[in-house]
């Protein structure tokens, strides 16, 4: 760390104080809706020719107009965590970006065990966050070359095919452990999707797994009728299907509740579904709005 930085950092001047949350009725005053997504995120939230794009900046776009407000985007890098990101966007800030806090984060997962999450104290990990609004359904999928590969009736065909994945992601531990680790040698890793998908494509492995709308983007972008998805389950994977949904400070339930209601609306007319389809990506409802009636 710079020997200035690490001073003021010591010294606690107030342009490094804690950031402060805005209340509903300043975000309102301020005709400025301040929302954080991941950067660099296809096809979820990234920048194409310096312009925003993505189902959530369309989707951030369309919330702060049923506001009456202007959408500002706080392009984030991942952390290590998402209780990292929570904290440097949602509810503390972060010394590089002194001052700077959104007033909701999208691409949040909507789920209880994860929002009660404690350390080894006894102490709630992410009190100052309120997760709520789920919007999507996402889930793990894997596409394949039926030019190399003539189905995918299980996971156990990758013993004898190439496939792709993110390193230091899920289906990277997955397929480097299930079944005994006998997939592992099979097992490419990638800096990211959109790089296995091009491995894929040059013929280095025979399918590619990681989320479902990476996946479906992936497939759009490339118009390749033998590039197909693969309807195969994920034995002993775990958690294989989950929500996703926001997050606001805990002190902001009022601006949680205009946004929950924005979001019904967006998603009981169709918009949302119409917004991840102009991205080729299949919409599934969040468990919340499947069971109902």
């Amino acid at each position: 760390m710079p020997r200035l930085l690490l001073c003021l950092l010591l010294l606690g001047l107030p342009w490094l104080a804690q950031a402060q949350v805005r209340s509903y009725d300043s975000i309102v005053d301020s005709g400025v809706l301040k929302v954080a997504l991941y950067d660099d995120f296809a096809p979820y939230s990234f920048r194409q020719q310096g312009e925003p794009r993505g189902v959530d900046y369309a989707l951030a776009k369309a919330l702060a107009d049923g506001l009456g407000l202007r959408l500002e985007v706080i392009w984030a890098p991942p952390g290590e965590k998402l209780d990292d990101d929570l904290r440097d966007l949602i509810w503390k800030g972060h010394y590089l970006r002194p001052g700077v806090l959104a007033d909701v984060m999208l691409r949040v997962p909507y789920d209880r065990a994860f929002s009660f999450k404690s350390n080894e104290f006894g102490e709630l990990i992410n009190e100052l966050v309120v997760m709520f609004a789920p919007y999507q359904r996402e889930r793990w999928q894997v596409a394949y070359d039926r030019r190399r590969l003539e189905a995918v009736p299980s996971i156990a065909v990758f013993q004898r095919h190439p496939i792709g994945v993110e390193v230091e992601s899920v289906p990277s531990f997955y397929l480097s452990s299930v079944f005994d680790g006998l997939v592992r040698e099979q097992t490419h890793h990638y800096p990211n999707p959109q790089q296995a998908f091009a491995g894929l494509q040059r013929g280095e492995v025979h399918a590619v797994m990681a989320m479902r709308g990476e996946i479906d983007w992936q497939l759009a972008q490339a118009g390749n009728p033998d590039l197909v998805l693969a309807e195969n389950a994920y034995p002993n994977m775990g958690k294989q299907v989950w929500d996703i949904g926001m997050a606001v400070h805990e002190s902001n339930r009022q601006l949680a509740y205009a946004l929950e209601e924005q979001l019904e609306i967006l998603i009981l007319d169709g918009r949302v579904k119409a917004i991840y389809a102009e991205y080729g990506l299949r919409y599934e409802l969040p468990g919340l709005y499947q069971d109902v009636d």
